[in-house]
């Protein structure tokens, strides 16, 4: 069924079309939960109140269209939401163990080295490549300029390439053994 269609039929009330249009961008509800705000509990409870909030006012959505854009946009405001609601205290429970690795040239996880980044430059990478908005509905959902997305994406990529760059530099010197 198409998506536009669905979401028509939410509009007017149909839940299990709303429940079938969450459905199918949960997955990417969760990523980009999880890449701003980092703990699972924290994940959960902004993507529960994302569906809640947006099922309460769906009826308020002026461009059936821009759905995605429109919860995610929710789903943004959510977690910061919840950031700034953290205290700026850790608990020692809470600082991870530093973790050994057997060699320093283990494989790189591309989502690992895209979760180090600093958070602007991390959601806007999310929500474009991972999440497949466009410029504009990235701009839209962040409530900044499509400028600053281009901008956040560029830095954000050659950071990205300046990491992978030196990791093969470094690996392809090693000897072998």
């Amino acid at each position: 069924m198409d998506p536009t269609d669905l979401i028509h039929q939410a509009i007017s009330g149909d839940r299990d079309a709303f429940i079938r249009l969450i459905r199918e961008i949960e997955n990417s509800l969760y990523n980009t939960a999880k890449s701003m705000l980092r703990k699972e509990e924290d994940v959960a409870d902004a993507i529960q109140e994302t569906i809640l909030k947006a099922y309460k006012s769906l009826h308020t959505i002026r461009e059936p269209h821009y759905f995605k854009t429109w919860i995610f946009r929710i789903l943004i405001n959510e977690c910061n939401t919840l950031l700034s609601r953290r205290s700026l205290s850790t608990s020692y429970a809470e600082v991870p163990a530093k973790q050994e690795s057997s060699s320093p040239f283990d494989e790189v996880d591309m989502r690992e080295a895209v979760d180090r980044l600093d958070e602007q430059k991390r959601v806007v990478l999310v929500l474009h490549y991972f999440e497949d908005l466009s410029l504009r509905q990235v701009a839209e959902a962040l409530d900044i300029s499509e400028s600053a997305v281009k901008m956040r994406l560029s830095r954000a990529r050659q950071e990205l390439y300046h990491k992978f760059k030196n990791f093969r530099e470094v690996k392809l010197h090693v000897k072998p053994v």
